[in-house]
């Protein structure tokens, strides 16, 4: 039985996610077993997520239903919908993984609801020191808190040395989503 690690995949720099994507591919190009999960984020709307669930991928999401950044300007009432959306998320992910069907987890944007206090962080934390030893995790998004980073096997900052947006150039479909 394999060892499976915890990935950090943060910092201020694009591609994150794409990494995350390119992960889950990878894993399930060899037969492996793949839960996609996305925090802040809806499934519709996301380019990334027709493939994946078109290669057999399991994707999940929740908290996506207000697209309001930064999260500090979500209202207080909101705030607490979107915490409530991904207590149930994680959940639902602890419900899956009891099963011990996948070899890969992936946990998209979950430092971001870290860093906004809309997931406890040791919640996440304790998950992860919970999980079965052959399952492989990757966790992305900014502002990852230290602890995620010391417990991790692997953690790649990713940093912005240029960006269209600062050109004043917005999103673009099939590139950013």
């Amino acid at each position: 039985m394999k060892k499976g690690l915890i990935q950090v995949y943060t910092g201020e720099g694009k591609g994150k996610t794409t990494a995350a994507v390119g992960q889950a591919i990878r894993a399930r190009g060899r037969n492996q077993k793949v839960l996609f999960a996305q925090f802040l984020k809806n499934k519709e709307g996301s380019g990334e997520i027709a493939i994946l669930e078109q290669l057999g991928i399991k994707v999940i999401a929740g908290g996506g239903k207000y697209r309001v950044f930064p999260l500090e300007k979500l209202p207080q009432k909101k705030k607490e919908e979107v915490k409530s959306d991904l207590n149930h998320l994680l959940e639902r992910i602890k419900k899956e993984i009891e099963r011990k069907e996948y070899d890969l987890l992936i946990l998209d944007e979950i430092n971001v609801a870290l860093h906004a206090h809309l997931v406890e962080e040791g919640a996440i934390l304790d998950f992860l020191r919970a999980k079965p030893s052959s399952l492989e995790i990757v966790l992305t998004g900014r502002g990852a808190p230290p602890s995620l980073s010391r417990m991790a096997h692997l953690v790649s900052e990713i940093i912005k040395t240029k960006h269209p947006y600062d050109q004043g150039i917005g999103t673009r479909i099939g590139i950013d989503y």
